[in-house]
């Protein structure tokens, strides 16, 4: 009796232990087909498989509750058992992607999917939703949220998530540059970095404003230029609280740590270093496309292009008067505010642009431009082009009003004030308004008692160019006013007015 009970027992285990064998095993299917849905994507399955799924496919909704309730409890179970073996990193990977599939099942859509003859499936991210088809994709996504940063470099420790984004980083070290430009052979570390370099070349520019339809080669120089519609100042300085739209702006320490190693000039930005480069190359790789001049610059292009363009984007807040350059507006803005940076050494007389070595020219005689026509000399090139004009006879610009021709469209915007009676420049001191620029200098002697033109004889000085030129000729003993009647010479203007009277019978 006792060897009887005892072998029934025994066989009992056999029979259990055969049936937790099978059972296992039937799970361990089950679970292959929910933890690679995309084996049956364009490829033959082994025919167990496929009858697997089949059945999965064409089961009832009662059957499909079992399954789940089946896949759920061998999730725990085998997680369980299998611990021992895994580490809790490839656990929570495994529990990761299977909950994902066991959702996929469950879902309504999955089972639309199944009425199909190839049972299409995907893996959702539980945290925000993202769908993947592959394990390893879901498991590179997932570092996204956990922040892991698997990859690490040997050379200074940065963590990356992915190994691609390591191997660009090693660039860094290695300075490998793969990518070349074709038409400069320019190399570069990065596609992107080649891409965007292409569009100097092309003068290619995607990316428009939307508010004042400027266009841009890159994105970044795009979001950059909207801060200056939206006033957006993302920059803050922890040294003087300033903020900035750029990051550029960010300086107070003055560092310079880029030199040229041509002239050892210091640097800011990298940037700047490649521009200055091009002054020792003599590289110009940018071409106007309308007279195929080329250009070390694009801020030079764009300044030339407006030479073709005849647009005018810098305005005088003062008086409206539109200028193709800002370096103009700076210089013109000096005629409304009197400022005079640049002085002459010689007779301390101030001026407003820089042509303080014109004015020295007045005072050492020197004349180094001549007419090659009548010979006459000058002390700058601007004075020598108006002259020569003289010889021509030609005068393009015409008064509307009168119809006065001038050979200088500035002649006639000022000959245009005698007819709109406009006086736009006021003295300080008294009020009193001129027509011109130089009138109103004039005045101001008359308030300053200035008079920076002295005698290089006699050492007497005057308060008006033309004062000292009639002076001078008490000393050359020149008469250079002629009457036509008889012939007479007269060193002053106002003596030969006077003589004229002696001729027409007017009374003095």
């Amino acid at each position: 009796m006792f060897i009887q009970s005892k072998s029934k027992e025994i066989l009992a285990d056999i029979n259990e232990s055969v049936q937790y064998e099978e059972e296992i095993d039937r799970q361990r299917r089950l679970l292959d087909i929910t933890w690679k849905p995309d084996i049956k994507l364009h490829r033959t399955e082994p025919p167990q498989i496929k009858e697997e799924q089949e059945e999965l496919c064409s089961s009832q909704e009662g059957e499909q509750l079992g399954l789940k309730e089946e896949t759920d409890t061998f999730m725990v179970t085998a997680t369980y058992e299998e611990s021992e073996q895994n580490d809790p990193e490839s656990n929570s990977n495994h529990l990761l992607s299977h909950s994902s599939a066991v959702a996929e099942i469950d879902s309504p859509t999955s089972k639309n999917q199944c009425n199909s003859d190839k049972c299409k499936k995907s893996l959702e991210c539980d945290i925000c939703g993202k769908v993947f088809k592959q394990n390893y994709e879901m498991k590179r996504h997932y570092t996204v949220h956990t922040g892991e940063k698997p990859y690490f470099c040997k050379t200074c420790g940065k963590g990356f998530t992915q190994r691609g984004a390591l191997t660009y980083h090693m660039r860094i070290h290695t300075g490998e540059k793969p990518y070349s430009c074709k038409t400069c052979g320019k190399m570069f570390a990065y596609s992107s970095d080649s891409l965007k370099h292409r569009r100097i070349h092309t003068g290619e520019k995607p990316y428009p404003c939307k508010t004042c339809l400027k266009m841009f080669a890159c994105s970044s120089s795009l979001s950059i230029h909207m801060r200056t519609h939206t006033g957006e100042k993302p920059y803050h300085c922890k040294t003087c609280g300033k903020m900035f739209a750029s990051r550029n702006y960010l300086i107070h320490t003055g560092e310079k740590p880029y030199p040229c190693k041509t002239c050892n000039k210091m640097f800011a930005w990298s940037g700047d270093l490649l521009k200055h480069m091009r002054v020792h190359t003599g590289e110009k790789p940018f071409s106007c496309k309308t007279c195929l001049k080329m250009f070390a610059s694009t801020s030079s292009l764009s300044s030339h292009m407006r030479t073709h363009t005849g647009e005018k984007p810098y305005t005088c807040k003062a008086c409206g008067k539109m200028f193709a350059y800002s370096s103009d507006v700076r210089k013109h803005m000096r005629i409304h505010t009197g400022e005079k940076p640049y002085h002459c050494k010689a007779c301390g007389k101030m001026f407003g642009f820089s042509c303080s070595l014109r004015h020295y020219r007045v005072h050492t005689g020197e004349r180094p431009f001549s007419c090659k026509m009548c010979g006459k000399t000058f002390i700058s090139a601007s004075s020598l082009s108006k002259h020569t004009k003289t010889h021509s006879g030609v005068k393009p610009f015409c008064c509307t009003t009168c119809g006065k021709k001038f050979m200088y469209n500035s002649d006639l915007l000022k000959h245009i004030r005698t007819h709109t009676g406009e006086k736009p420049y006021c003295c300080k001191t008294c009020g009193k308004m001129f027509l011109y620029n130089s009138d109103l200098l004039k005045h101001t002697r008359t308030h300053t008692g200035e008079k920076p033109y002295h005698c290089a004889t006699c050492g007497k000085v005057f308060g008006y160019s033309s004062s000292l030129l009639t002076h001078m000729r008490m000393h050359t003993g020149v008469k250079a006013y002629t009457c036509k009647t008889c012939g007479k010479m007269f060193k002053r203007n106002c003596h030969l007015t006077e003589h004229i009277r002696t001729h027409t019978g007017e009374e003095l």
